[in-house]
């Protein structure tokens, strides 16, 4: 199972790769964010949506970190980048759960 987590909205990286491990075969993939940085309409990726980063890394293989794209966000997305990290930084204490 892979996880991409973080900002999924602004990022081409993440759609690429749904698309790329489809190709490939792989039976789970996630994707992990907050709901404001989640695009509508991404299950029809065939991945599994999670808004609860310890709940999505539950039992994952492999996990992909994305960057808050800052350049492409307008208005208030998110309430700091701080309180992003608190919610969704990949921690050794996540990983290891």
């Amino acid at each position: 199972s892979v996880a991409i987590v973080g900002d999924i909205l602004h990022s081409r990286v993440a759609r690429s790769n749904m698309l790329a491990l489809q190709a490939l075969g792989c039976p789970d993939i996630r994707v992990i964010g907050p709901k404001t940085l989640l695009p509508v309409g991404v299950e029809q990726y065939g991945v599994k949506v999670y808004t609860d980063l310890n709940e999505g890394l539950k039992d994952v293989d492999v996990v992909i970190m994305l960057r808050l794209q800052r350049e492409r966000m307008t208005g208030g997305l998110l309430p700091s980048e701080g309180e992003f990290y608190r919610l969704f930084g990949l921690t050794t204490a996540r990983l290891a759960a």
